[in-house]
């Protein structure tokens, strides 16, 4: 086995899956518009695992001498997840924007599951050996492996007994092959993976008036598997000109409903079934290790917005101004906090019952709980930065028509910038900010891995309470015994 090029990844491809796409079946997804630019970028990603300026960061080689990529290395030391973070930091500012399904933070819910491998052996053996076997699969196969989590949504007190269709996915037959499932899953990038590691995201395990057990499910799948279907979301950045919009013509992800019409699951791929505990443990963990790289994402972005908003100000010598200053210091601030929770979530990093190391638990989703909150605040102050511009500059064909280039020489160049280099810079910032895909990534980044709700549970949950309270009852002298519970 060995790390595959980017060519190899696009036949994996071709497997005769079911993409439907705009009222069309798509039968070459390589090459469809819809799929083509970010599929290309993935392939970029698989190339640069080969390249000698990267490999030392991009890689890893196994004890065995296999050499898989970094961000399939399980992380077992605060240097690993440091070198995580560096591997992401990597390719994003290689392919010059922000991708969030590219499977280093879907492999990390396969981790949280091996973290379980004791309280599983309990309930199975053999779901530890699966789990075990698939991760190292994963790896040396370098298979694109991404998530499917969220439900369809409805009236969750039907859906869970079928009153409503039946939608949730649960277990519909077993045979000595595996296990029979139908219902259905949303998840970005399903449509042009290996495989997914599919599990229950619902948070109520203890409802005894029906019966969930056909619901507490975890399994990975093939995305080609027969009686799969993907129905995905109309593209918002296909078949734009990548100099008007350099990052929705490359960038854009495409959000997938998977159905499950009968999918026979091999046991093997089983890595639980009927089993609430397992269910329950998923739903509460599932995330302990795949946020650090979620966040990661969110930190480039706010990058991007500090760059474009000074980059736009520099133009006219309004960093002098004061009050320019202080805005583009609140962004340095939404920036610097960012990642001084990634920061400090590597430097206390946690041990874990697997023997891995996870960052730690309340810096992390505490920083991404204060990273997605202030987003929409801190796009807005970039955008008053950046200026009305954005809404009024023609597109680079006019920008270049030799007949008006006298006119647009005169009012567009601005300083050293000509009126190409700073439609360039225009085009960008309107498209992080003002276009259709930078709506639909603000909405992805609130709801993608959880919803906030779920997100601030995470936080309440993870951070030690007890300190506070101990800390004022001696500094009240206040007896504990005397009033706890």
């Amino acid at each position: 086995m060995a790390l595959r090029t980017g060519e190899e990844y696009k036949q994996s491809l071709n497997d005769g899956r079911e993409v439907y796409i705009d009222g069309e079946r798509v039968h070459n997804i390589t090459e469809h518009p819809a799929f083509k630019p970010i599929i290309d970028v993935k392939a970029r990603m698989y190339d640069m695992n080969h390249e000698e300026k990267y490999k030392d960061i991009c890689t890893v080689t196994l004890p065995d001498g296999d050499v898989i990529c970094r961000g399939y290395h399980m992380p077992k030391t605060k240097e690993d997840l440091q070198a995580i973070r560096k591997y992401v930091d990597t390719f994003l500012d290689e392919l010059g924007g922000v991708v969030y399904r590219v499977g280093d933070e879907t492999i990390g819910e396969m981790w949280s599951l091996f973290d379980a491998q004791d309280r599983l052996n309990e309930i199975d053996p053999t779901y530890a050996e699966n789990i075990r076997y698939h991760i190292d699969r994963i790896a040396r196969k370098d298979l694109f492996h991404v998530s499917a989590n969220t439900d369809p949504k409805g009236d969750r007190s039907k859906l869970i007994n079928g009153e409503d269709g039946g939608t949730l996915l649960h277990i519909v037959d077993e045979n000595e092959k595996g296990i029979v499932v139908r219902g259905a899953k949303f998840e970005t990038a399903a449509a042009y993976a290996n495989q997914a590691f599919v599990k229950p995201t619902i948070s109520n395990w203890s409802n005894t008036s029906v019966n969930m057990e056909n619901y507490a499910i975890g399994f990975i799948c093939d995305m080609g598997a027969p009686g799969l279907k993907h129905i995905c979301r109309s593209p918002v950045g296909a078949g734009k000109d990548p100099e008007n919009y350099p990052i929705s013509s490359k960038f854009e992800e495409i959000d997938t409903l998977l159905i499950f019409d009968d999918v026979l699951i091999p046991w093997e791929n089983v890595l639980f079934h009927r089993s609430l505990e397992s269910a329950k443990y998923i739903r509460e963990t599932v995330h302990r290790y795949s946020a650090f790289n979620y966040v990661l994402r969110i930190l480039k972005r706010a990058d991007y917005l500090l760059g474009a908003a000074l980059l736009n100000v520099e133009q006219t010598g309004l960093t002098k101004i004061p009050s320019v200053q202080e805005k583009l210091t609140e962004l340095i601030t939404y920036r610097e906090t960012i990642n001084a929770h990634l920061t400090a979530a590597i430097a206390e990093a946690q041990e874990t019952a697997g023997g891995l190391v996870m960052p730690n638990q309340s810096l992390l989703y505490t920083g991404r709980i204060q990273a997605l909150k202030h987003f929409p605040a801190m796009a807005h102050l970039a955008r008053e930065l950046v200026g009305g511009q954005l809404a009024v500059t023609p597109d680079m064909e006019t920008i270049t028509d030799s007949k008006i280039k006298e006119h647009i020489d005169r009012y567009y160049s601005v300083g050293k910038w000509s009126a190409k280099e700073r439609a360039k810079l225009l085009y960008f910032a309107r498209d992080l900010l003002n276009s259709s895909l930078a709506g639909h990534q603000i909405t992805f980044e609130l709801f993608a891995q959880s919803p906030p709700f779920a997100q601030s549970t995470a936080a309440f949950k993870n951070y030690d309470l007890e300190p506070h309270r101990e800390m004022v009852f001696k500094a009240a002298n206040i007896q504990p015994d005397a009033v706890k519970n």
